[in-house]
């Protein structure tokens, strides 16, 4: 896999220790990509420093448990490292980049190094994802996919370029529509964490029926 001017094709390529950034609801996938805009002090700091050195970030989500406001929140255990492959600075201080998904991860330990941003130690063992990025790609009953996206789409007023839908690969597509699905940071948890693209796909008709069913569930009469 490249990104980038680097070549991931194992997890040796990929360092031990990369810094976090936490966002709720944030999904990157192995092969997505995903633009941010980075404003806060801390998180400048981390990305001079990250450009300065391996360009990789770690997306991750707080723990669903996590209190909104809390400074240090708790993190879900596993996250997706990310390399920086467009930057451009505005003027203002913030930074708009885009990040390449490399490979999911799982934290091992938090490293306190006092730095103004979170750091960890990170396993890339049990991912599939530089040894064989289309994994489960056969397996993807896209015809049932593109089916409940279209029903999707159309019951909530929405529409899509459906020849760039028809041009993408399977394993493009599954990327794609669960980056920008609208569920919430439990369902992006549990996504991110789906073993392959085959059971990735199967989650998200499943979590489509089920916003469609509760969409055309009959409401209770008004008192």
């Amino acid at each position: 896999m490249l990104a980038g001017n680097q070549r991931y094709e194992s997890a040796e390529d990929v360092p031990d220790v990369i810094p976090l950034f936490p966002l709720a609801g944030a999904l990157l996938l192995p092969g997505g990509q995903l633009p941010l805009n980075i404003f806060e002090p801390r998180y400048v700091a981390m990305m001079d420093a990250a450009l300065a050195g391996h360009r990789l970030i770690g997306m991750i989500q707080p723990a669903p448990e996590a209190s909104d406001v809390a400074s240090r929140p708790p993190l879900c255990g596993v996250g997706c490292a990310g390399r920086i492959t467009q930057f451009a600075e505005t003027g203002d201080g913030r930074y708009l980049l885009t990040l390449y998904g490399v490979s999911r991860f799982r934290i091992l330990e938090e490293i306190d190094a006092g730095s103004p941003y979170r750091r960890a130690r990170i396993s890339l063992e049990g991912f599939p994802d530089l040894a064989e990025p289309r994994k489960g790609e056969r397996d993807v009953d896209r015809t049932a996919l593109l089916r409940t996206f279209r029903d999707y789409l159309e019951a909530n007023g929405m529409e899509a370029d459906w020849d760039s839908v028809n041009r993408a690969s399977t394993a493009g597509l599954v990327t794609a529509l669960a980056m920008m699905s609208p569920w919430g940071p439990s369902e992006k948890q549990a996504l991110l964490e789906s073993s392959d693209h085959a059971a990735r796909a199967k989650m998200l008709i499943g979590i489509a029926e089920l916003a469609l069913a509760g969409a055309n569930a009959p409401r209770a009469p008004l008192q």
